[in-house]
């Protein structure tokens, strides 16, 4: 089997419509993963901007919810699976890297991207997903056909797919994308916005022990904030079910989310009842002087 082009040689002769695919879609994939990489809130733990709140608000409503319950179960980890896949796609993609089976998994993310988050647009051509989708289907039957006129002969559907393994360029390449995601997402992390460390919550004096309060945490949340003979502590009031602001019952020593009934435990976040699915996440605070800071 003759080694593919990558590279610059993989621009060389494609048509027109070739060209202006692999740009418009292997560019918006590497945006869309420096997107997530420079954004302090997509990584993080709680958010409507963060990949478990973006979960939360997608499950009851997409086809896919028993799938994204799971998700939801590990969010940080599938936070970043998502964010080096669109970089590795995007990066494939431009530098012509085991192409197929990198247009394969553009047309995978569309289609789960649709079902999950842009199903139910009417009229459906609102919704990018289902476009990007025809666009990658498109561009893989036109990088097929190139590349079946390259070769001078027929081409194995599953063959080109697989990358050739026994291919030293090939597999050099691949780990060159691999690398490539790697290092685009830890740049990207460099530009996310500063947090304000060490801002005061509330003077100690006036938070005896016993007491809690709600307060805007670091990422401009709601969260709220408990103090005990153990010391100081605060958990996110975002139910983790669908994103509604839950509230302290202190009869009960739990906080209770008014949209869909979940009961989290006040000293422990975990759920108590209702439908959702993980605890709430917890903030870091600690006693700074004379105050309670967030850390």
């Amino acid at each position: 089997m003759a080694s593919k082009k990558i590279g610059l040689a993989s621009w060389r002769n494609q048509p027109l419509g070739i060209t202006i695919l692999r740009l418009w879609l292997g560019g918006t994939w590497v945006y869309g993963g420096w997107a997530k990489a420079s954004d302090g809130a997509f990584l993080s733990k709680s958010g409507p901007n963060s990949f478990s709140g973006q979960l939360t608000s997608y499950i009851g409503h997409s086809p896919l919810t028993f799938a994204l319950r799971h998700m939801l179960e590990h969010a940080s980890l599938f936070a970043w699976f998502v964010m080096l896949s669109e970089f590795a796609i995007g990066i494939a993609v431009l530098t012509g890297v085991a192409m197929e089976l990198a247009i394969i998994g553009g047309f995978s993310v569309s289609i789960i991207l649709w079902l999950s988050v842009t199903y139910h647009v009417h009229p459906y051509f609102l919704g990018s997903d289902l476009a990007f989708a025809a666009s990658w289907l498109a561009l893989f039957f036109l990088w097929r056909a190139h590349a079946r006129s390259g070769s001078r002969g027929r081409s194995s559907l599953i063959g080109d797919v697989i990358p050739n393994l026994r291919d030293r360029r090939e597999v050099v390449g691949m780990m060159g994308v691999a690398a490539g995601a790697v290092i685009a997402s830890l740049a990207g992390g460099s530009f996310r916005p500063k947090q304000k460390a060490g801002a005061a919550i509330v003077k100690l004096a006036d938070f005896p022990v016993g007491s809690s309060m709600p307060f805007t945490a670091n990422d401009g949340n709601p969260a709220i904030l408990f103090r005990t003979k153990a010391g100081v502590f605060a958990y996110s009031a975002l139910c983790t079910h669908q994103g509604c602001t839950v509230a302290y019952d202190a009869l009960s020593h739990s906080m209770n989310c008014p949209c869909h009934g979940a009961k989290f435990d006040a000293t422990s976040g975990a759920v108590l009842a209702g439908p959702a699915p993980i605890p709430l996440p917890k903030i870091n605070v600690q006693i700074s002087g004379a105050n309670v800071v967030q850390i």
